[in-house]
This record gives C-alpha cells, structure tokens and sequence, in this order.
C-alpha cells in the first residue's frame, strides 16, 4: 500500500521560487513525486492570510490555516469574531499559528495571551483545531490550552522542541506533536529521545518550509519536498 505524507506545516508564501522550479505549483510537483501528496499552508499574520487561502484554492492538495503568530501579536490585534470569519474561507481546515514565543517575545507576553486566547476560543467555536507555536512557554501554553481551547477538537504542537512532559500532557488534551527538520540536527539528541516516546498515532512531520531545512540539505532553502 502507498503511503501518502502530509507536510503539516509549510508557508509556500515564503518559498524561495527561484530554488523551487520556479513556481508554486512546481514545488508542490515535486513534492508529489517525493511522496508528498497533501501541505498544509499556514498563515502567520493579518497581511499574508488572503495569500495563503488563495494558495489552498489555487492548488489540489493544498489547505490553509488562519491567524497569527505570537510574534505578530502586537502588531495586528485580532477579534475572536474576525478569526471566525477567516476561518469560513474555503480550504480553510484549522486555527493558527497561534501561541507563545518567551524567547523572543518577552515584552509581549502579555498580547501574546491575549492574542492566543482569542485563538483558541474561536477555534473551539469554529470546530477547528490550532495550529499552535510555543518556546520557553510550557506551563502558560499548557494552561490556556486547558482554560479556552477544545479537547474534542484539539490540536498540534508544531516543530516540537520541547520535553516529554509537555508532549504528554498535551497528549493528554487531544494534541498531536509535529516534528520538524530540527530533529536531524546534531545537537538534538534530546529531541531525538523525546520523538521516540511519542505514540504513532499522535505523531506528524513537517518541514516548516523555506525553514529548519534539515541534514543532509543543510544550506539550502527548505521545501515540502
């Protein structure tokens, strides 16, 4: 039986075209052949939202997420009700990212909370699951998740670089944990032993693309390839 991968995460916006054939849609062909059959594209702000749902409209196999990350939290504020309308766009299937950044974010922390709040409300309201981002945030992202988010429809933990406590936990809340190319860098063996903890069933791949590219095509611009 073929087996079909899903690249759960990737921002085609950011692309580097020049590296991927030359346009969207030769990514995603190259993609295809690579085994590749579905990405999902996400939004992580205000301004690129519309891009990424024309994206998912444009390109079979191709859904998008809607909302912003917690680094942009500060620059466009966002209501639960206007994330519920970004969330009705066609090939829109979840929330996101969403989250907290600490280690960049620490005179934000506040909006960041807010703003993630605010996500997962709207998420639960839209029947959706959240995309979510979060560094140096365990416990607050844990606990917001617990207090505004939706164990029924959950959730993922993108580019996971946490530990095993944490992925269990959010586990425990209907999470999924995605694992990106950091987990072939040298210097994460502890990621490494954490992944292989983790329940098949709650474990998916991404590439993050054009970020995180991962050994052996280190230097070169990532995609879902």
């Amino acid at each position: 039986m073929h087996e079909l991968l899903v690249d759960s995460h990737c921002h085609l916006d950011r692309l580097d075209i020049d590296q991927c054939g030359g346009s969207v849609a030769a990514a995603l062909a190259r993609a295809r052949e690579c085994g590749v059959g579905r990405v999902l594209c996400i939004s992580i702000d205000a301004d690129n939202i519309e891009t990424v749902v024309e994206l998912a409209a444009a390109h079979e196999g191709v859904s998008a997420t809607v909302g912003v990350h917690p680094l942009h939290a500060h620059e466009h504020t966002v209501s639960e009700q206007q994330i519920l309308r970004w969330a009705q766009r066609p090939g829109v299937v979840g929330i996101g990212e969403t989250g907290l950044d600490y280690y960049y974010g620490q005179q934000h922390k506040a909006v960041q909370r807010e703003s993630f709040a605010c996500h997962l409300s709207a998420a639960a309201g839209a029947g959706m699951a959240v995309v979510v981002h979060t560094r140096d945030a365990r416990e607050d992202t844990l606990a917001l998740i617990r207090e505004y988010g939706s164990i029924e429809h959950g959730g993922v933990l993108h580019c996971f670089t946490e530990d095993w406590d944490m992925a269990r936990r959010a586990i425990d809340l209907n999470y999924y944990i995605s694992v990106s190319g950091i987990v072939t860098f040298r210097n994460a063996g502890e990621l490494r032993d954490v992944v292989g903890k983790l329940p098949l069933d709650r474990l998916l791949v991404e590439t993050d693309a054009p970020y995180l590219t991962p050994v052996p095509f280190r230097g070169k611009a990532n995609q879902p390839a």
